[in-house]
């Protein structure tokens, strides 16, 4: 009988160690894409993978005195304690504060009607203006749902009140939400930049043409498309066009003072005056101040965004520590190697390399929030880039701009479905989608210019900073 016991433990043991270390990784990664596939949340699921597979990464039998002496704990106690220490993800909440502080007070309200009285005269006029607030908005907050909630409740229903076609004008919103994340000062570049080690400072710099490249390809696009079909955003009556000083003023009031706090965040980080952190610092204090001379913020709305940026914070906290848990039990058990000798043994371009990565990017955004992508998938290519001769502040851009893409692709695209949220009877999914395409394909085209001209990424970080 003891004998028998014993053969038994043996073949268990044996089936539970037959797998190598690498395919044990792959199943992991496995396990972790089908549970988010089912909805369970993606943070908790992130530390779960990576402690119970961590455990078996771990385990030692001549270590173990008790269930817990094992490594995993420790590993997962040293991640946390790093990301709630490190230096530059302190600008996450005090750039979101920053952005809720703008939302929460009416500054983008009052921003979007300036703007809109200042563009009358273009064709497609709101549509001009709905970019272009969300292209301001986007530098003061990154989180994609907060611009494409507030300008689907402020700009579409303005935008299809003044007899805008419904999918014309939820791509507008669908598209300028995303810029978000790509326009600095970008949350997910200061995410970026911690994973991959590189400057932020070089990589807003970095961003700032692409960004703008991309919102003044949308705007051109909507320019264009009303110029040849103009019953798909009808031009302003002229009853409703104010005097041009009263124009004037409004851009004074409340155009100047946003624009001028953003280019204050922005240059003191570019020059090297201030950090991320501490130009955020004085980001959100400027809020603060403009709130107070438009006399818009109330007691509510100051908790509300204290509220928010607490809770948004925790989210992006959680899910970097889960992510950077998952991700450093699978590279130990020798997952990144697979995909590593995967690339170098099928002796590949530098072009197809690139195309084939953002492609398993592209694909990957469907199911998957920017920060499990940057955090778990990101650090697989890094090691190549060396290999493919690939810049990786360029790279950085591919995959910003590439993002884009994975919020605006049917049948996942979160930003429809963010304004499909707050426009729940007046307009269906499908016209979102139906709208949002020719916005895809612009994302697109961006990538293959940024391509074709990499000094529109590496230009500008080059040049400020050729010491």
């Amino acid at each position: 009988k003891m004998n028998l016991e014993t053969i038994k433990k043996k073949k268990v043991k044996k089936m539970l160690f037959s797998l190598t270390n690498p395919e044990v990784a792959i199943l992991m990664m496995g396990i972790f894409l089908f549970a988010v596939l089912l909805g369970f949340p993606i943070a908790f699921t992130l530390m779960a993978m990576g402690i119970g597979f961590g455990y078996y990464a771990y385990y030692d039998p001549t270590m173990m005195e008790h269930i817990f002496d094992n490594r995993i704990f420790q590993l997962f106690v040293q991640n946390t304690y790093t990301v709630m220490d490190n230096n530059v993800l302190t600008a996450v909440p005090l750039f979101l504060f920053m952005g809720y502080l703008v939302e929460r007070a009416g500054i983008v309200a009052k921003l979007f009607f300036a703007i809109r009285l200042a563009a009358h005269r273009l064709p497609a006029s709101m549509a001009v203006a709905a970019l272009i607030t969300c292209t301001l908005f986007s530098t003061a907050t990154g989180i994609i749902g907060a611009v494409v909630t507030l300008m689907g409740l402020l700009a579409w229903p303005a935008m299809v009140k003044a007899g805008y076609d419904k999918k014309f004008a939820s791509g507008i919103i669908c598209s300028g939400g995303c810029l978000g994340i790509l326009i600095p000062p970008s949350i997910m570049l200061i995410v970026y930049s911690v994973i991959a080690q590189l400057s932020p400072l070089r990589l807003f710099a970095a961003a700032i043409f692409p960004g703008l490249l991309l919102a003044s390809l949308y705007i051109g696009y909507a320019v264009f498309r009303a110029w040849l079909n103009p019953s798909i955003a009808p031009r302003p009556p002229a009853e409703d066009i104010p005097p041009r000083a009263e124009i004037l003023k409004e851009v004074l009031v409340s155009f100047v003072p946003l624009f001028g706090l953003i280019m204050l965040v922005l240059g003191t980080i570019l020059a090297g005056i201030a950090t991320p952190a501490e130009a955020a610092a004085a980001g959100a204090f400027g809020a603060l101040i403009l709130s107070w001379f438009y006399k818009t913020l109330k007691w509510q709305n100051f908790k509300e965004s204290v509220f928010l940026t607490a809770k948004t914070t925790a989210m992006i906290m959680w899910l970097f520590i889960g992510s950077w848990t998952f991700s450093s039990v699978f590279s130990y058990l020798g997952g990144h190697e697979v995909f590593e000798h995967f690339f170098t043994s099928i002796n590949i371009s530098t072009w197809q390399f690139l195309v084939i990565t953002q492609i398993i990017i592209f694909l990957l955004g469907w199911p998957l929030e920017w920060t499990e992508i940057l955090i778990i998938f990101v650090p697989i290519f890094l090691p190549l880039l060396e290999i493919f001769g690939v810049n990786p502040y360029f790279f950085a851009m591919l995959i910003a701009l590439n993002l884009q893409t994975s919020f605006l692709t049917p049948p996942m695209a979160m930003s429809a479905y963010y304004l499909k949220g707050v426009q729940k009877t007046n307009v269906e999914l499908m016209e979102i989608f139906r709208g949002i395409m020719p916005f895809l394909g612009i994302v697109i085209f961006a990538m293959f210019l940024m391509y074709m001209f990499p000094a529109i990424a590496l230009w500008l970080p080059e040049t400020l900073f050729a010491q």
